[in-house]
């Protein structure tokens, strides 16, 4: 079984992330060597390496979809301002803006997720498990399990990449830093959709992004 503490000490070791460190001890069946022997061949651990270096330069990217029903701001940091004026990085940035018009993510990463949120949707989860009349013994690891699953559904950088399902929004930034040779840095973002808390008739919105990326 894979651990917290077994992924948060390959991170340690390598700088890789999150998903990554996770994804690497699970196809090495818990071997740390391994591990990083994965996460180095695949290139993930020499990009991380850049991730720790200071990205204060980028772009703030704006995104508006559907005649002005919904709107992203996005900062999307790199290290010099030559590599902000790139097509390349831009680019980066309009995709990533439109999965934040089309997934709705709340947060940036798991981290960014206040304690007490987590504790209630917890609460919430176990409740259901009760109810549906799991055994009291294995409702923690159920848990635990959809606990997880729902950071996937409200963290940016853990959701699935609306242009490739194959990769995570982590995994394509990763892939980024290691093509331009830069930290890029998801620093925040804000999301605004018309009329939004209001009572109105259902739209989907992703499928409309998504008709758009492949018009």
């Amino acid at each position: 079984m894979i651990t917290m503490e077994m992924v948060k000490e390959l991170r340690e070791r390598t700088g890789a992330g999150v998903l990554d460190c996770k994804k690497a001890l699970t196809e090495k069946n818990g071997d740390k060597e391994e591990a990083i022997k994965y996460l180095r061949e695949k290139g993930l651990a020499a990009a991380a390496k850049k991730a720790g270096r200071i990205s204060a330069e980028g772009i703030v990217e704006s995104y508006i979809h559907g005649g002005g029903k919904i709107g992203v701001l996005l900062e999307l940091n790199c290290e010099t301002d030559f590599v902000a004026k790139t097509s390349a990085f831009k680019q980066l940035a309009k995709d990533i803006a439109m999965q934040i018009a089309a997934s709705r993510p709340e947060f940036v990463s798991r981290e960014d997720v206040p304690a007490d949120v987590v504790e209630k949707e917890k609460q919430i989860i176990r409740t259901q498990a009760l109810n549906e009349g799991k055994p009291e013994k294995i409702v923690d690891k159920m848990t635990e399990g959809r606990i997880d699953k729902y950071y996937k559904e409200i963290c940016l950088l853990e959701q699935l990449y609306i242009k490739d399902n194959d990769k995570t929004v982590q995994q394509v930034i990763v892939e980024k830093i290691a093509q331009i040779g830069e930290n890029i840095n998801i620093r925040r973002f804000a999301r605004y959709e018309l009329g939004e808390g209001l009572e109105k008739r259902q739209e989907n919105f992703a499928e409309e992004v998504m008709a758009q990326i492949n018009s």
